[in-house]
């Protein structure tokens, strides 16, 4: 049968989602937790990739497996045997050929932008430290030129496939202030690598006056 699951983790031990060489990643912890948990080996499909360093609130990855454990039993059972900063938050039977990249309808990625003149050392993994004073309210404006379906290729690192599209559709963008915090939201049908990480930027030097 085939299982989905929600996934949260801290990625800062991890060069991004999926399986490298001789390199920490989500998958092979996934996949290495799975082996021991039902004594063979599947291989996890993600929703998507992502950059090394980037957390997950809520990933959906899927395998299939000869294990006929409820999926409750089944969360437990996996969370034993991963490291204590990736965690299955929840587990569902699905149909056969659900893939959680094709099906996903959006992904959502938010950047934590700590605008302070000393770090916060709880927040040291999960924010950007920017001590220079920013315009928010023009790094908003900025963000509402990126909605619409445009070809990012300028924010995107090379593609594995150099003949792939480097067109995405964004679907919302805002940036918001909180206190000292600044949060740059982000949701799309899909991203390119390291894509918003270099819109993060192209937004923070607006914010600082660096760029119109």
């Amino acid at each position: 049968m085939r299982l989905a699951l929600t996934v949260e983790y801290e990625g800062t031990n991890y060069h991004g989602f999926q399986y490298q060489v001789n390199i920490p990643t989500i998958q092979e912890e996934l996949e290495k937790a799975i082996t021991r948990m039902t004594g063979h080996h599947s291989r996890v499909k993600g929703a998507g990739r992502t950059d090394a360093g980037v957390h997950a609130l809520a990933q959906v990855v899927a395998f299939d497996t000869l294990s006929d454990r409820d999926p409750d039993v089944l969360v437990g059972a996996l969370n034993h045997y991963l490291p204590e900063d990736i965690a299955v938050k929840a587990a569902y039977t699905v149909a056969a050929g659900f893939d959680p990249r094709r099906w996903a309808l959006s992904r959502t990625y938010r950047y934590t932008i700590l605008n302070s003149h000393v770090p916060s050392p709880l927040m040291r993994r999960t924010a950007m430290l920017v001590p220079q004073s920013l315009n928010v309210q023009k790094m908003n404006r900025a963000a509402s030129f990126l909605v619409g379906q445009h070809d990012f290729a300028n924010f995107s690192s090379p593609l594995d496939d150099r003949g792939a599209s480097t067109v995405r559709q964004i679907k919302q963008a805002s940036v918001a202030r909180a206190g000292d915090l600044v949060f740059f939201e982000v949701k799309a049908n899909a991203f390119l690598p390291r894509q918003v990480r270099r819109m993060a930027g192209a937004l923070l030097d607006i914010g600082r006056d660096r760029l119109k």
